[in-house]
């Protein structure tokens, strides 16, 4: 995989939860220059797996687990975001593994992950970022941002999201019962 000059962010500090809405909007972006056939849109589908890997890392690695201890979600919300993040590994291979990008089956497979991706910003801003914001103090909130954003910037430099790893995180989450034997 190669990289892209398409600008993922490098933020090194801020409120987590102010981190985590500025990637939200730009999944919204990159789905959008997916969907438009005038992009470099192989450029833009390796732009959001690299974004999208990196951001469900850093979450489930930093984020959910503070906010459990924090009691600001729970640990079915915090299992709920991680079933979701598995479901959107899902969908972005479907999309990484289509050979062109001016296929009907590559427009259908952006059009299953952007229906994944927008259920979990939505789902994920009302569930846990609004409970954080009221249950978690700012300095504790300031920190986890810096966690955070170390540990996605870490993986974006790692040349996250490739199709390999994406196989491999799917089959993590299938073993560690993440996903139904019917989501592929």
């Amino acid at each position: 995989m190669t990289e892209t000059d398409i600008d993922l962010g490098r933020p090194i500090q801020g409120d987590v939860i102010d981190l985590i809405l500025d990637d939200h909007r730009r999944f919204e972006a990159l789905l959008r220059d997916l969907r438009d056939s005038s992009q470099d849109r192989d450029a833009v589908r390796r732009a959001l797996a690299t974004l999208h890997t990196a951001h469900a890392i850093a979450e489930e690695t930093h984020v959910y687990p503070k906010l459990e201890r924090k009691d600001a979600i729970s640990e079915d919300e915090a299992e709920h975001g991680e079933h979701e993040h598995a479901e959107g590994h899902v969908a972005m291979l479907a999309v990484l593994e289509r050979k062109g990008t001016d296929t009907q089956a590559f427009d259908d497979a952006v059009e299953e992950l952007a229906r994944i991706v927008n259920h979990h910003l939505t789902e994920e801003e009302l569930t846990i970022l609004n409970p954080a914001r009221e249950e978690v103090a700012d300095q504790a909130r300031a920190e986890l941002g810096q966690r955070f954003a170390a540990e996605r910037n870490r993986q974006i430099d790692a040349g996250c999201g490739t199709v390999d790893q994406l196989r491999e995180l799917v089959a993590d989450a299938r073993r560690e019962g993440l996903l139904d034997d019917d989501e592929e």
